[in-house]
């Protein structure tokens, strides 16, 4: 499938390529394997390999000034979201100047941005069917999601055999937060007929596939389903929004560094339950829990199920995360700034939020 990126390029007229990823998909052999591909196709390509987790204003600064040294006129994000976010941040800066703060929020980009190419590694973020670039502040370390649909990729090139590289914890991780993405907005308020197309089968395959991938088990298959899976979440997201487990995640990842994935995860359920006392909330989540295998057993609580996801990832609990009572209105404070939670399909508010936190703090399983 990658062997298909230079037509890509030829279609969108491109003349010189920026490749932007990070220096663990260069030792996988990503990167040059990409070059290779564009180089005897006769493309001109450079490569950027200064992404870093969760990218800051600094990065995407150093990426926009490479960009404008080599003169291109198409960007690659080869990697997970770090390096699409990366791709589109450079994009921002390098076609409307300015800092990425003048970007938070959506639509501010007024002159037209360069082609764009999104090629995943990771299955979990599905942002290579998304417009926004989310960007950590340096000061702060607040994250701000920056959106334009001309920042949208061209193309989203899906080739499974590239996530086959991936550690088991980064598969697990970024896979358990595309079932996220599924489910939060399977049920958000913005959901929509489009949104909840994408949201199913988004669901359907990474329930069919998720279990393989954690256990360290997977066949060409299953990466194929969490893959497309993964990027029909994204779409689902474009589409419509997330909910309050994202909302609680981020302080997680603000406060305590824990991975936004493994935050997600431990929050999900404890969102779930709380989502399900809507009816017709609760009858979404009927809907899909007939979509996860069951083995012939009786039908399986959503809740549950993830929950047995995540100990079988070996996730840390909160508390084993150094996470404690006291901490608990900190983090829900953050959580009650997070603007994902106001698509929630219940309002959460800083009472709720010390409720979900204080049931995942509950929820003292060791799990490594």
């Amino acid at each position: 499938m990658l062997e298909k990126l230079p037509e890509f390029i030829k279609e969108i007229d491109g003349s010189k390529a920026l490749i932007v990823t990070d220096k663990g998909i260069r030792a996988a052999g990503h990167a040059d394997r990409a070059l290779s591909v564009l180089e005897k196709a006769g493309c001109e390509a450079v490569l950027f390999d200064g992404v870093q987790e969760n990218p800051t204003n600094h990065c995407i600064s150093n990426c926009r000034d490479f960009a404008q040294e080599a003169k291109i006129d198409v960007l690659i994000g080869l990697g997970g979201g770090s390096s699409m976010d990366t791709a589109k941040g450079c994009n921002f800066l390098l076609t409307n100047g300015g800092e990425m703060k003048d970007y938070h929020g959506y639509g501010k980009a007024t002159r037209p941005m360069l082609p764009f190419i999104a090629i995943p590694t990771t299955s979990g973020t599905g942002s290579e069917c998304q417009s926004y670039a989310l960007v950590s502040d340096d000061e702060t370390h607040v994250k701000m999601a920056c959106g334009d649909s001309k920042a949208l990729a061209r193309v989203a090139l899906l080739d499974p055999d590239l996530t086959a590289s991936q550690p088991k914890r980064v598969a697990s991780l970024t896979g358990l937060d595309a079932l996220a993405h599924a489910l939060e907005t399977a049920v958000c308020i913005p959901r929509n007929p489009i949104s909840k197309i994408h949201s199913l089968e988004a669901f359907r395959l990474l329930a069919r596939s998720i279990h393989t991938v954690i256990t360290g088990t997977s066949l060409p298959e299953d990466r194929s389903n969490m893959l497309l899976g993964a990027a029909l979440a994204g779409l689902a997201i474009e589409n419509s929004m997330l909910g309050a487990a994202h909302a609680c995640a981020n302080p997680l990842t603000a406060f305590f560094g824990v991975t936004h994935g493994h935050a997600v995860s431990l929050m999900l359920p404890h969102v779930i339950r709380f989502n399900r006392e809507d009816p017709e909330v609760n009858e979404i989540y009927h809907a899909y829990e007939s979509f996860i295998p069951s083995n012939g057993a009786k039908k399986v609580d959503m809740a549950e199920w993830v929950n047995t996801l995540v100990a079988s990832a070996g996730l840390r609990s909160l508390s084993a995360l150094g996470v404690e009572s006291p901490d608990v209105g900190k983090l829900a404070a953050g959580a009650s700034q997070q603007w994902t939670g106001r698509f929630n399909p219940r309002p959460v508010g800083q009472a709720d939020f010390e409720a979900l936190y204080s049931s995942a703090l509950s929820d003292v399983v060791e799990r490594v």
